[in-house]
């Protein structure tokens, strides 16, 4: 989720992920028809769900699908290149707006698949926390700090650019960075503890579902306003093909959907997809049929 755009470090990543190999270039320039390239974000847990089940949907219709491991610079980069064919979880209009400034002429948006996804402030149950306006002079309580994810997300620069001096907070508090899995994981050792905490999160994401937390009201919008979860691939893929575009174009979830199948990963299958997808496939049997026919 949420990665700002960082410029000058792109092409030198670029080129160490991608390489720029003739196979490579093959998936992207449909070389090979039933050759299919999908770049995931590590850490998005909405992407890496969508992400999981695409690639089931597609090999049960007989596509091989290379799925790349990826930074958002060079994922959007590579896609732009035509060495990435799909991303999933671009988040448009306001978050990933950069990226989409400087490669959406080389890109082509296949659709929205979740409609409404925000960016938050959460704290657990019990906090006495209502509203982003309540953290003003309890800085100590928390030791002046709102745990955040990677220095490079979006969710970190509207956190720090715009909530905090929008609510007077600048200089009583921080938005500490380290990575979405470290948040995670404070979040948990102090929920156990029933201990206070602030965090930066988004929706949809199966903290919600895991821990009692709920977000801070944010009467400002300092957030900003949801953005939709796209379907991103590179040009003329709805050319070279069409039968998966139509596929992509109808691809659809909601949050009872989205929910259970990330619980599925990150909880019962502690990270892994293969069974997770199989099970909730199992449990959802006419979500792929009515997509793919």
């Amino acid at each position: 989720m949420r990665f700002g755009f960082k410029k000058a470090t792109v092409a030198a990543v670029v080129a160490l992920a991608l390489g720029t190999t003739a196979a490579a270039c093959d998936s992207g320039s449909g070389g090979d028809d039933k050759k299919l390239t999908i770049g995931v974000v590590s850490g998005w847990a909405e992407g890496q769900a969508a992400t999981a089940l695409w690639e089931k949907i597609l090999e049960d219709k007989g596509y091989k699908v290379d799925v790349k491991t990826l930074d958002t610079g060079p994922l959007y980069t590579g896609m732009a290149r035509g060495d990435v064919d799909l991303f999933v979880d671009s988040w448009l209009p306001y978050t990933h707006e950069d990226y989409w400034k400087q490669y959406g002429d080389k890109l082509e948006k296949l659709g929205i698949w979740y409609d409404s996804a925000p960016l938050t402030i959460a704290v657990p149950n019990y906090s006495p926390l209502k509203s982003l306006e309540d953290l003003k002079g309890k800085g100590s309580q928390y030791d002046g700090k709102i745990i955040g994810i990677e220095k490079s997300s979006g969710l970190y620069r509207v956190s720090k650019e715009k909530m905090l001096p929008a609510y007077g907070l600048t200089g009583e508090y921080q938005v500490t960075t380290s990575s979405t899995a470290a948040m995670l994981a404070e979040l948990k050792k102090a929920v156990d503890a029933k201990k206070d905490i602030v965090v930066t999160l988004w929706r949809p994401h199966w903290a919600y579902s895991k821990f009692p937390i709920r977000d801070l009201a944010d009467p400002k919008g300092a957030m900003g306003k949801p953005d939709g979860i796209n379907t991103v691939a590179r040009k003329d893929f709805s050319k070279d093909q069409p039968e998966v575009a139509g596929w992509f174009k109808k691809f659809k979830m909601n949050d009872q959907q989205l929910g259970s199948l990330e619980d599925l990963i990150e909880n019962k299958y502690a990270g892994k997809t293969d069974g997770a997808v199989d099970e909730w496939l199992k449990a959802n049997p006419d979500f792929a049929k009515n997509i793919t026919g």
